[in-house]
């Protein structure tokens, strides 16, 4: 034992001198894999802005997104993923829009799009394929017929005249778009309405409406142009607006934003970076590796100025929440005010922390699970209570134990135990695994629940651990289910969860999981990451840090064992 924990010790020492170097700063911004979708939409805001200093950038582009292609005619969210229907069909736009649809790479992307939808219609396809949240498939098929794929009358509308209610009616209104795509739902919704002159009962009231929408639009919008800090929406929002209002200033400072988030080659992020999920996780793995975390003060100076202090403009969120990143496209959200508040225990911060509590109590939901950004916002997705957010909350408000957080605390335990699925798991929103049906990953979603019931022995504990011991390949690793094939992300995640249990089986499956995780260290394949990250409508992304963090957590907690 005395020789694995040295080399556990010395592989403790190697992740940490990895993450320092890949610091920003006092602060780790990490990097984000590159997205053909991102790089493909815009390419199309480009062409549809017109701008001349744009064509080297279009070219470089559509350079990019050739190179990138997969074998069988399309393109995957990133150059690792599996191709989808939809990146395809806005990767072809690109192509079209861009004067490139006689390339073989166009011709390619046909017959894929043919290959894999046979002889359904485009329209009908995603409609099946996203069902009642038009997101994200209203802004595909509006970009589609931009570059003639599909006729604009077979596009639904989306009631953009809504955006000018208050924004604390949002929530009564069931709108068909989740909370934070409020620029979609007015820019597509108001190129829709120009592209389809049908004489209809709103009509008058959507052209009086519009002034006050492009308003909105441009109060909502970040000083950088970039909303969300994404280059999807920001980009759906561009061509949708100078479409129709060629000088629109919204849509112009959108393109400044999306030529400044370029990469060298090309291509682009699916977001600019997420500085505070990243630097929360690496203060979370270096503590519980027993590393010395330098440049404290600076850190909590962050923390604490990028903690939101009026309410936000864009979903009307109240003070005292964190988004991703420090960046001003960044929305308050839960999952990253719940790392910043462990984060900052870490520190041995307490004031920002305690204002944290607060705003994650407001948040829960009357399920008594935690949504992503607003509570009680709508039905859709990413604004109901998910199983992933709501175990990270509970690990936060169980640091500042109360009358109140306990409570709480039991509220979501009691949602927790409503969303376990029979064979033991759960299933995150955030997060996903290619290579299981659906896209799910009951793996990671397991693993971050089971962190909530650590020091506790309940039915709901038990039947976790028993599906993560089942889900361990021979390897000693982890994929997204059982059965899939085991990679870093997943394998870090198990390990930290099992390490944590008083199971003498969880504690052995951990010690395998742990001699998997030191054989990648060992041969320098600990820095492959994988697409496990998901995006609004199941855009897959890598993050370089996530392998890094996470299997420095692992051996930490696999050292606590002994």
């Amino acid at each position: 034992m005395n020789d694995f924990n040295a080399l556990i010790d010395e592989s403790i020492a190697k992740l940490s001198d990895m993450l320092i170097k890949k610091r920003t700063g006092h602060i780790w911004r990490g990097r984000l894999s590159s997205s053909a979708l991102s790089t493909a939409v815009t390419i199309s805001a480009f062409v549809i802005g017109g701008d001349t200093v744009d064509k080297s950038h279009i070219d470089t582009a559509v350079q990019w997104l050739i190179a990138n292609q997969n074998n069988d005619g399309g393109w995957g969210d990133t150059p690792e993923s599996i191709s989808n229907i939809s990146t395809t069909l806005l990767s072809l736009s690109a192509l079209i829009l861009s004067d490139n649809d006689s390339l073989p790479a166009a011709i390619s992307a046909r017959e894929y799009i043919s290959k894999t939808i046979g002889n359904s219609n485009i329209p009908t396809h995603l409609s099946k394929f996203y069902g009642k949240d038009r997101t994200f498939a209203v802004p595909i098929l509006m970009n589609c017929a931009l570059a003639g794929l599909v006729d604009w009358h077979t596009i639904p509308a989306l009631p953009f005249e809504l955006a000018a209610v208050p924004g604390k009616l949002y929530k009564f209104l069931r709108l068909q778009v989740v909370s934070y795509a409020l620029p979609a739902l007015i820019a597509v919704g108001i190129i829709l309405h120009h592209k389809n002159p049908v004489k209809c009962p709103k009509r008058f009231l959507r052209n009086w409406v519009i002034p006050k929408v492009r308003e909105k639009l441009i109060a909502i919008q970040p000083v950088h142009g970039g909303y969300l800090d994404a280059a999807p929406l920001t980009a759906f929002t561009a061509m949708s607006m100078l479409s129709v209002f060629p000088d629109d200033p919204a849509g112009r400072l959108a393109l400044n934003f999306l030529r400044q988030s370029m990469r060298p080659d090309g291509s682009l992020p699916i977001d600019t970076d997420l500085a505070i999920w990243a630097t929360s996780g690496t203060i979370n793995a270096l503590a519980t590796a027993g590393q010395p975390i330098e440049n404290a003060d600076e850190l909590a100076a962050w923390y604490a100025e990028n903690q939101y202090k009026t309410i936000h403009p864009f979903t009307g969120a109240e003070p005292d929440g964190w988004g991703w990143t420090d960046l001003p496209g960044a929305v308050p959200d839960a999952d990253d005010t719940s790392g910043a508040i462990i984060a900052l225990d870490k520190l041995g911060v307490s004031s920002p922390q305690a204002a944290g509590i607060n705003w994650l109590l407001n948040l829960q939901n009357s399920d008594g699970g935690w949504p992503t950004f607003c509570r009680g916002w709508g039905q859709l997705p990413f604004d109901k209570s998910t199983p992933d957010i709501t175990a990270h909350a509970i690990r936060a408000l169980s640091l500042n134990p109360s009358p109140v957080t306990i409570a709480a605390c039991k509220k979501g335990f009691n949602y927790l135990k409503s969303v376990q699925r029979t064979d033991g798991s759960w299933v995150p929103l955030w997060f996903g695994s290619q290579s299981v049906p659906g896209g799910h990953n009951p793996v990671f979603g397991t693993a971050r629940v089971l962190l909530a019931y650590e020091n506790m022995n309940n039915p709901q504990a038990d039947k976790g651990e028993k599906y993560l011991l089942s889900a361990q390949n021979t390897d000693g690793g982890w994929g997204g289910d059982a059965g899939v094939i085991s990679t870093n992300e997943e394998t870090a995640l198990a390990v930290i969860a099992l390490a944590g249990r008083k199971n003498e089986e969880c504690k052995q499956s951990a010690l395998r999981g742990a001699k998997y995780l030191l054989a990648k260290i060992a041969s320098g394949e600990i820095t492959k990451s994988s697409p496990i990250g998901l995006y609004f409508a199941s855009l897959w992304y890598d993050e370089e840090l996530y392998p890094l963090i996470w299997s420095l957590e692992a051996l930490g907690k696999v050292r606590g064992m002994s």
